[in-house]
């Protein structure tokens, strides 16, 4: 399961930084302006991404978690977000490459911050919902780039394993 998950972490930093490439051809005002998505704009839903990330990264870790909400707009800065995206996106790659096989498998528990219920399964779950949860809301700031006007990357999982080598 480690390997899987490594491969993962390495897959979703490589994605993100796709996108905020993309971003950096937006023309003025594009990064913000409202498009109609689930969190509005680009940056919107690219702050999603990096709230839930940051809420992730406190349940593994066992610290308190951010008080904002999932909603929260963090940047509107382009450079800002990305400095912030390429930290957390570090910091899952290497608590994934920390994690031994056995750890996977084990019971995690942690609650759910919009109803305070409890969940408790095996970690491997929660990080399988974790990269899922990237892919589904990268799928929705890919289409508001395109929306743009811009070319979309490829963020196809072969792709990146033929660059990375993986």
């Amino acid at each position: 399961m480690r390997d899987y998950f490594t491969l993962m972490a390495g897959y979703n930093a490589w994605a993100n930084a796709r996108l905020l490439d993309a971003c950096e051809a937006l023309p003025p005002g594009a990064f913000t302006a409202e498009r109609g998505g689930f969190f509005g704009s680009i940056a919107g839903t690219l702050n999603h991404l990096l709230v839930t990330d940051r809420i992730w990264t406190a349940r593994l870790a066992g610290t308190p978690l951010p008080s904002y909400g999932l909603d929260t707009l963090l940047f509107t800065d382009l450079a800002e977000l990305r400095a912030a995206r390429t930290a957390e996106d570090a910091a899952l790659v290497a608590y994934i490459a920390g994690l031994a096989d056995q750890a996977c498998a084990g019971e995690f528990r942690w609650t759910r911050k919009a109803d305070g219920v409890e969940v408790v399964g095996p970690l491997w779950k929660t990080l399988a919902h974790l990269f899922n949860h990237q892919t589904h809301h990268r799928g929705q700031a890919h289409d508001l780039i395109g929306q743009a006007g811009l070319q979309t990357p490829s963020l196809d999982l072969p792709v990146y394993q033929r660059e990375a080598g993986a």
